[in-house]
């Protein structure tokens, strides 16, 4: 009988895929199967556990329980049934709500046999989902190969913008480890507005009419012969804050003065990206890509307005549904044809193939009906990823190993009915300054309100005391599924009244475009 071998050396509170933590459960506590396996230190003992699991007979042949000093070591046999089905163990880079939701769907995955997340979150670490090592520095790609070296990492999924940028993806595959990430160059489309606008604008990719400025004074002028309303970016990386939808000349002259002159976002302000005002309706189209080949996602939406009703500052993105009704069967076909297969195209001729994901920012313009590419990022959406990830159900490890062998021509994927919903719970005070360190209760509980419920940890950790705190803007993402929206939303509305977090706050309407007005009040 054919069996492969996982072989891990020694760390704390390894995580391994659930198949193996109900083999192991079915021995010690046959009553009852729990959701993870964990090996882990403590203070006086360590455990170390060999298994070999049959999984065509569901049999034992071997196990080991002991403890001892201060390191553990798991050693997994596992019949593939003679068909050489491959394994991977995966590290996701990242530690905010979006690599928590690719955790979950890892984990899920059957051709995952265990998950790591760098530097992960204190969420991420006790929901079983990953096992988190804080202390590697993402930013140091040695680090990285070493680390995936003496894991046997067979898959890296890149969440993160900044560590693309910066070359991450480039040097793990030099290094020989398939990464499901861009190049930094192939990342440019998100690293530089200006980039993005240039490779349309070569390719023939509808876009909103735009000029690049680096002088304050030129692009002034510029606004003032466009007129208000009118968008103001910065070329490069700003957390999701670097645009402003300027209603008045007076507006779009301050965003000007306060990325050009006074340097609010560094060196991703240097130049700015002056747009024309498409009105219509947002809406993220997602595809995965291998180079040359791309495969779009589900259809999602997403609300980047802090306050309800879409007042108040962008943010990173205060909620999502998927799917998303404005984006219908036929505009998505429009999408892939006019936007997707274009910019792969496209990037594939001038010298940089893209492999990773490419998360299309659009307006569906009001006069025409038609899609217009707004902004590029390349990496899962954040908080659109969430409501993405619970509804799928292919093996998103095998299809990410796809992508990075540019072998997605003929996959598709599988997705469960109905709709998913995330609402993020933020700090109050969020975009601008926000108190940290504040306590949150009652996470478990959220969970338990209705079936399907899910919390993705965004910017957790804990206190002295054991208590979940807040340590960023963006920190819960309270995400529901439902056999239709509105039972998706009323599940998330009623896990996050469940959380007891005084300083945190949400929206309360996330949802709303997708419903008619007099059905959208939850309050009547």
């Amino acid at each position: 009988m054919a069996f492969t071998t996982l072989r891990l050396p020694p760390y704390p509170k390894l995580v391994t895929n659930n198949r193996f933590s109900g083999i192991f459960a079915s021995q010690f506590h046959s009553s009852a199967l729990p959701s993870r396996l964990v090996l882990g230190s403590s203070s006086s003992c360590v455990g170390t556990l060999s298994l070999s699991i049959n999984h065509h007979s569901s049999r034992w042949s071997s196990t080991t329980f002991t403890c001892f000093s201060q390191t553990s070591e798991l050693s997994v046999s596992v019949d593939t049934y003679g068909n050489n089905t491959e394994r991977v163990v995966v590290l996701v880079i990242g530690g905010g709500g979006r690599e928590h939701a690719l955790c979950y769907a890892l984990q899920r995955s059957p051709s995952c046999d265990a998950v790591f997340c760098a530097p992960g979150n204190a969420g991420i670490s006790t929901s079983g989902n990953a096992t988190c090592i804080p202390d590697l520095d993402i930013f140091d790609s040695l680090a990285v190969i070493s680390f995936c070296s003496k894991w046997g990492v067979g898959l890296v999924v890149v969440g993160p913008e900044a560590p693309l940028v910066s070359g991450l993806a480039n040097d793990l595959v030099t290094a020989g480890i398939p990464t499901f990430g861009p190049s930094a160059e192939a990342a440019a489309l998100e690293g530089s507005k200006d980039f993005m606008k240039t490779i349309c604008h070569k390719y023939g990719i509808s876009t909103a009419k735009y000029q690049t400025f680096s002088d304050a004074s030129a692009a002034k002028q510029y606004i003032k012969e466009q007129g208000a309303p009118i968008v103001i970016k910065a070329d490069g990386l700003a957390a999701g804050k670097g645009v402003a939808v300027a209603t008045t000349l007076e507006e779009a002259y301050k965003a000007v003065d306060s990325m050009l002159v006074e340097g609010i976002f560094g060196s991703a302000g240097y130049r700015v990206i002056v747009e024309e005002f498409v009105e219509g309706e947002e809406a993220s189209f997602f595809a995965l890509v291998d180079g040359e080949n791309a495969i779009p996602l589900e259809s999602a939406q997403d609300y980047k307005r802090v306050g309800d009703g879409d007042t108040g500052p962008n943010t990173g993105g205060m909620g999502a549904y998927s799917p998303a009704p404005v984006l219908t069967k036929e505009l998505q076909n429009v999408v892939m044809e006019s936007i997707i297969l274009p910019t792969v195209k496209g990037m594939s001729m001038e010298g940089c193939k893209f492999v990773g994901v490419l998360y299309a920012g659009l307006m569906i313009d009001k006069k025409s009906g038609l899609p217009k590419l707004i902004e590029y990022n390349v990496r899962f959406g954040d908080p659109e990823c969430q409501v993405l990830m619970v509804r799928l159900e292919s093996d998103l490890a095998k299809v990410l190993l796809a992508a990075c062998r540019g072998e997605l021509k003929g996959v598709s994927l599988k997705w469960s009915p109905g709709s998913a919903m995330v609402v993020v719970m933020a700090s109050k005070g969020y975009p601008g300054s926000y108190e940290k360190e504040t306590v949150i209760r009652n996470l478990e509980e959220a969970e338990c309100v209705a079936p399907a419920v899910k919390v993705f940890h965004a910017g957790t950790a804990f206190d002295s005391d054991g208590n979940f705190i807040a340590t960023g803007g963006r920190v819960l993402g309270i995400t529901a599924k439902g056999r239709d929206l509105e039972e998706a939303r009323d599940k998330a509305y009623l896990a996050v009244e469940e959380i007891n977090w005084p300083g945190g706050f949400y929206r309360q309407d996330i949802g709303w475009r997708a419903f008619p007005q007099k059905q959208f009040s939850r309050n009547a």
